[in-house]
């Protein structure tokens, strides 16, 4: 029989458009956000002035709330705070071995001077199954900073790697150099705090396969279309913000499967160590933080979406 000449004409058109490789699996959006995470109500190991709270702390004071498709994490901020302000640090129940991750806000936290902010991932094993920091900085900080952190042997080079943005320091294993990892800061403009905010936000998709990763940055009105659509094809993206490739010097083992965190710390062992030379108040980061309740009004996460693609 002959084939008809329609098939064979959409059997051409598949070739031709780029299909992704990635597909929904989990998605945290508005009322069911929090269900996909574990309330972190330990000390905080970056020892920052900071007690964070479980969830049904955090719903009464208002700390977290969702609505339609919103959800919100932020500190509080009504409160003075002499032993360390109360506020939010959540890890998702499940783990990711490759994955593109996909977050989407209109509001990040940032920006206020004693804040240490971060969105990142980790494996159970920490180091030894890696970090990855999406999302971080520090204090009155307007330029995000995306980090990998391992055990002993990764590296990556200094240049060859396909980014737009700029590398900092190569070494990523966290015995070394104060565990300050390897880290690539965005030539962009908008992509931490509160210019990110004037903007209305934007996205943040991290890529983790046995190649490497890679971490994009997006602004709302630059946002691929395929991200909405939930059909993301990186491979048609721009050159990422940061890219971290595995090779002989750093091999993919060093990055078990991952889960997800969001934090809202103060002070501690970056935020505290550089206060006072980053033009900020006070006596000391603690001090400004347990008396400044109205300053972290802003400290916070407005996320329409966290969506994880295998």
């Amino acid at each position: 029989a002959k084939m008809p000449q329609i098939t064979l004409r959409a059997l051409f058109l598949t070739f031709l458009l780029p299909v992704s490789a990635w597909h929904l699996t989990d998605s945290f959006v508005g009322h069911s956000f929090f269900d996909g995470f574990d309330f972190y109500t330990w000390v905080d190991p970056t020892n920052g002035f900071v007690n964070f709270v479980d969830e049904r702390t955090a719903r009464m004071e208002e700390m977290i709330w969702t609505k339609d498709d919103y959800a919100y994490m932020g500190a509080d901020y009504k409160h003075l705070a002499p032993y360390g302000r109360n506020s939010i640090r959540v890890t998702s129940k499940k783990a990711w071995a490759n994955g593109l991750v996909i977050l989407i806000m209109d509001h990040m936290p940032g920006g206020q001077c004693g804040t240490w902010p971060a969105f990142w991932t980790a494996g159970a094993q920490w180091p030894n199954e890696g970090e990855i920091d999406i999302i971080e900085g520090v204090n009155k900080g307007t330029v995000n900073q995306m980090t990998l952190h391992s055990d002993f042997g990764c590296e990556m080079p200094w240049t060859g790697r396909n980014q737009t943005g700029k590398v900092t320091s190569i070494d990523c294993n966290s015995y070394a150099d104060t565990n300050r990892g390897c880290s690539v800061v965005p030539n962009q403009l908008n992509t931490y705090g509160e210019d990110f905010n004037h903007v209305g936000g934007g996205a943040y998709a991290m890529e983790l396969t046995n190649h490497g990763v890679k971490i994009w940055f997006f602004t709302k009105s630059k946002m691929p279309a395929d991200i909405a659509s939930n059909d993301p094809n990186p491979d048609g993206w721009p050159i990422p913000d940061g890219n971290w490739p595995f090779n002989s010097n750093c091999t993919s083992d060093h990055f078990g499967p991952q889960q997800i965190i969001f934090d809202l710390t103060f002070c501690g062992v970056w935020a505290g160590a550089v206060y006072r030379d980053s033009g900020c108040p006070g006596i000391s980061c603690n001090d400004f933080v347990a008396n400044n309740p109205a300053a972290f009004q802003d400290y916070y996460f407005g996320i329409k979406s966290l969506k994880v693609y295998q």
